[in-house]
């Protein structure tokens, strides 16, 4: 009979820290911890810091604090901009792992690419609490409110601009999301009033 085929090799472990390949127009990315690796338009393999790498990558969409600052103050959901520029090679998770968890997709862009000192989610909710800007609501309103921007400090703007928040506790337990968008009047005016959150949010620096 003939002999069994040899077991194919074990196949080489991952070197510690490498990622799964992303690609960015089609190439592939490879994110380390703190490093970041790809093939240029050369065909050479270039190798740089992920900071360096983000900073490039939205400093080719925006060239100044300003048009970024104008661009984020002007769309209508800020997720839209956090997904345009990871899909153009911005890889927050990994930043956020290097720069600090704690801080807001906002500020890893503003520190990374414009040099700004940034704020916690927390210290940007502090800042909006300390302020009156919730005191043309109605108490059910406010408490919504004040719900959506703990939300924000324990996780983030991409919780807030979403419906489904109103369906996970601490908003849930408030009332139905349709009860709950009563509280404001209708969805367009709940939606102004997140817009108005926003704003608050992101005062001090647009």
């Amino acid at each position: 009979p003939n002999p069994p085929e040899p077991l194919p090799p074990n196949p080489t472990p991952p070197e510690p820290g490498t990622r799964t390949k992303y690609f960015v127009k089609g190439v592939p990315v490879t994110v380390r911890t703190e490093r970041v690796s790809y093939i240029g338009s050369d065909g050479k393999l270039i190798t740089e810091s992920l900071k360096d790498y983000s900073r490039k990558t939205v400093r080719s969409e925006f060239a100044s604090l300003n048009e970024f600052l104008t661009a984020w103050g002007q769309a209508d959901r800020k997720q839209v901009v956090i997904d345009e520029l990871s899909a153009k090679g911005v890889f927050f998770d990994d930043l956020a792992k290097q720069v600090g968890k704690e801080f807001d997709a906002f500020d890893l862009l503003c520190h990374v690419a414009f040099d700004q000192p940034p704020l916690t989610r927390k210290e940007r909710a502090q800042k909006v609490k300390k302020r009156n800007v919730f005191g043309q609501y109605g108490e059910q309103a406010r408490e919504v409110l004040e719900a959506l921007l703990m939300k924000y400090a324990d996780s983030g703007i991409k919780s807030v601009e979403s419906m489904e928040i109103l369906k996970i506790p601490p908003l849930s337990e408030m009332g139905t999301p349709i009860e709950i968008i009563k509280y404001f009047g209708d969805k367009t005016s709940y939606l102004n009033a997140v817009k108005q959150l926003e704003t608050a949010i992101y005062e001090e620096v647009v």
